[in-house]
């Protein structure tokens, strides 16, 4: 273990099929009919949790939790924290206020039901929150969350809002709606995406272990780690029809995944985002 700074291990529970970058391809209508292999996955996930003694916040889906209850409550009993992805994985930027008004309201509701805990956080999918709909965040506020994990301060094709803030931040005043953005490492004057996803995969494990280190070391912060539970899942249906670069990102390394994940846990200490950034107030 590297450092005595809790860093936050955070989970999307959503399946293959709904990833943003398979929505062309993979029609809503359709997801019923498709082999849905996030159970399976979850169970792996929170094996390796309680051996590695590891709480987690896990942001779920309300489509999820309502076809998978009995999962949603084994995560609840393993103490781990349940917050909200959302109902159906639709990007915060592609609703109206309306809509997303009734998205977090109704997902909160859903996974409190389920769950039996208080739901206080909230990640959009594919931090679809930026500089073009910050208003989202005062809706989550209204809606009773205490803190968002939807901005990423990088630079993507898909999202990103990089002149934001590295770390922890209120946008709209203290004791409004804290906003807790994935990690990032600040060299050659740009931000570099060091948070898992993806990147974890596509990376060495050496690379992405500097640089959450240097993050603790040298900005003294905890770090925000996330991944999926498709990404531990190399057997999962191949899609076809996807672009080079979508079939890239999706497929690179995810043999690899779990033994990077049990390293990543034994090299940091963990722990849940509210444990994390609501109890220090």
């Amino acid at each position: 273990m590297t450092t005595l700074i809790r860093n936050a291990m955070t989970v999307d529970v959503e399946d293959y099929f709904q990833v943003s970058a398979f929505a062309p391809h993979i029609s809503r209508d359709s997801w019923d009919k498709l082999p849905c292999r996030v159970e399976r996955n979850i169970e792996r996930i929170l094996a390796l949790f309680e051996r590695e003694n590891v709480k987690a916040t896990f942001f779920a889906l309300g489509w999820i939790a309502e076809r998978y209850p009995a999962m949603i409550r084994r995560i609840v009993a393993g103490g781990h924290e349940l917050a909200s992805h959302g109902y159906g994985h639709l990007r915060a930027s592609d609703q109206s206020e309306a809509e997303f008004r009734q998205d977090v309201s109704s997902s909160k509701a859903l996974l409190e039901d389920i769950g039996g805990q208080q739901v206080l956080g909230y990640r959009a999918p594919s931090f679809s929150i930026g500089s073009n709909n910050l208003w989202a965040l005062d809706v989550l506020l209204e809606a009773g969350y205490r803190y968002s994990s939807s901005i990423y301060p990088i630079r993507h094709d898909h999202y990103g809002m990089p002149d934001a803030p590295r770390f922890s931040f209120y946008p709209n005043g203290r004791d409004r709606l804290l906003e807790v953005p994935i990690t990032t490492v600040r060299m050659f004057e740009r931000n570099f995406p060091a948070g898992g996803g993806g990147y974890f995969r596509f990376f060495p494990y050496a690379l992405s272990r500097w640089f959450l280190q240097k993050v603790n070391r040298d900005d003294s912060s905890p770090g925000i780690f996330y991944f999926h539970p498709w990404e531990l899942d190399p057997d999962q249906p191949r899609q076809a029809g996807i672009g080079m670069k979508t079939r890239f990102r999706h497929y690179i390394n995810l043999h690899r995944m779990e033994d990077r994940l049990q390293a990543l846990t034994r090299d940091f200490r963990w722990d849940r985002m509210d444990k994390i950034f609501l109890e220090q107030k």
